[in-house]
């Protein structure tokens, strides 16, 4: 292991610098949209971009996965679609 001499301004600087990002890092990814299957599975339907083939196998698998055990029953509100259609 390298060591590395900082003045103590500097370190101390940093330091808050990682408690900062920490704490704003675990605040926007607890507001990440958390669709339920049923939800991903209708906007993948309605952009009428896959086959129902695509479709069943892209519910069976979100339902095999890990997404189901974390957001199945704490989904957010529904999100406007007009932010995404200004886009």
């Amino acid at each position: 292991m390298t060591k590395v001499t900082l003045p103590k301004t500097e370190y101390e600087q940093l330091k808050r610098q990682a408690e900062a990002y920490r704490k704003f890092a675990s605040k926007f990814f607890e507001f990440a949209v958390k669709d339920s299957i049923e939800g991903v599975e209708k906007d993948f339907q309605d952009s009428d971009l896959y086959t129902q083939e695509f479709l069943r196998d892209l519910g069976s698998g979100l339902r095999k996965s890990s997404y189901d055990k974390k957001y199945a029953n704490k989904t957010a509100k529904k999100r406007s679609r007009t932010i995404y259609q200004n886009a």
